[in-house]
């Protein structure tokens, strides 16, 4: 065995992974200049024509009736909600393991999140303890799409349904990810998407929330744009929201529009360039003992990937070795761009102030293990790496773990 790194061994990686993506999110000439012709054209907002023209091919690509962009991916959620009636008095059931807006957006809404635990192997709301969480309170369910993998859709519909529950998608993390031929956010009530700069499709700032069903379409458009209807003319009298529907300004630009069109272009290959280096880096990574790589969804035909996630088994670490051990260890070994993610499940995140007041933990014993103890999320930029340096990827894993595992 070839002595680690850390200890004065010979690297894996004696120079950087030349092959990483250099920057994120992409950048084509071609919308450089049309971001110039835009600008010269003066129309830049207000349902502008790279706007609706999103809007459609959006709602084309998820195969849903109506794409309605918003500010962020926070406000999405909560005008998801709030289309939906949910506000004070309701239980919304989230994951335990999720970024915080996922549940901030609840509290927003005057709702009370409820936690629940995720699957040990997709790290995704677990259906089984969404269950046992219902209520007589509880109207939503809000499961997330999460990293590297897809919310089970069919168990967690089927009991959203038994019960008579709303189900709003996630889908911040999985631009182009399809349950069972279905895109994401198009299987529930409503799906939410984030574009802020670190997503799939990134345009610094931005979201989306898609539906099937026209009449929440018209009230997600009216809730986000002061009212008025979806593809309304400033300054063309237009008819009114109803009374007591609360309306915000929540609109984008077709500076933001512009950019996700160009990027939509580029979707499904990405994804599918992606979803390969994944599949890759798997089948080396599962074979090392003491690793797992998150689980695809169950039924997922189309894979998205925000991040890619390697589970360490401490319980198989020598004595007094951890995740973090691992981690240095890897990181003198040249290999860039791995961390521990957000560190902590959502109710524990540095930015998290909702009072515990204000929500309810069911289970989260998976989530706290997962967070604290398991997980490594590698950046995106390694699934879209050349092979020889996956292959060098995976053999720093290999190393460390044949001198750390019991």
């Amino acid at each position: 065995m070839s002595a680690l790194a850390i200890n004065g061994g010979e690297k894996i990686f004696s120079e950087p992974a030349r092959s990483l993506p250099a920057r994120w999110p992409p950048a084509y000439p071609e919308t450089a200049w049309q971001l110039a012709d835009l600008y010269m054209n003066h129309k830049w907002s207000f349902y502008g024509p790279q706007e609706l023209l999103f809007n459609e091919k959006f709602a084309a690509f998820t195969g849903t009736r109506q794409s309605v962009m918003m500010a962020n991916g926070t406000v999405t959620l909560e005008c998801a909600m709030r289309a939906l009636e949910i506000g004070p008095g309701a239980e919304v059931i989230v994951p335990a393991h999720t970024w915080l807006a996922t549940g901030s957006a609840v509290v927003s809404c005057g709702a009370t999140p409820v936690v629940v635990d995720i699957e040990p192997d997709t790290l995704c709301l677990d259906p089984q303890a969404f269950e046992s969480a219902i209520t007589g309170r509880t109207r939503a369910v809000i499961p997330v799409h999460l990293l590297g993998s897809l919310a089970d859709m069919d168990k967690i519909c089927a009991i959203a349904a038994k019960h008579g529950l709303r189900v709003i998608e996630d889908c911040a993390h999985a631009h182009g990810g399809r349950w069972n031929g279905r895109h994401v956010g198009s299987i529930g009530d409503i799906g939410s998407f984030s574009f802020q700069e670190s997503k799939l499709l990134a345009c610094g700032e931005g979201g989306a929330c898609i539906t099937n069903d026209l009449h929440l379409g018209d009230i997600l458009g009216r809730l986000s744009h002061i009212g008025y209807p979806l593809g309304s003319k400033q300054g063309v009298p237009a008819d009114p929201p109803i009374m007591g529907l609360l309306c915000e300004n929540y609109r984008v630009t077709d500076f933001q529009a512009l950019i996700l069109l160009s990027q939509l272009a580029h979707l499904e290959e990405d994804t599918r360039i992606r979803s390969e280096g994944a599949e890759y880096l798997r089948r080396q990574l599962d074979a090392i003992p003491g690793v797992r790589v998150q689980s695809p969804g169950r039924l997922a035909t189309s894979q998205s990937y925000y991040c890619f996630v390697i589970l360490i088994d401490h319980r198989q670490l020598k004595s007094g070795l951890t995740r973090a051990n691992v981690l240095e260890a890897l990181t003198a070994e040249g290999l860039t761009h791995v961390g521990i993610g957000w560190g902590a499940p959502m109710y524990k995140q540095r930015l998290w102030t909702i009072p515990e007041s204000m929500y309810r933990i069911e289970s989260n014993q998976v989530a706290e293990d997962v967070c604290y103890r398991q997980a490594l999320v590698v950046d995106k930029g390694w699934l879209m790496a050349s092979r020889s340096e996956q292959d060098k990827f995976c053999a720093a894993f290999a190393k460390v773990m044949a001198a750390y595992h019991q």
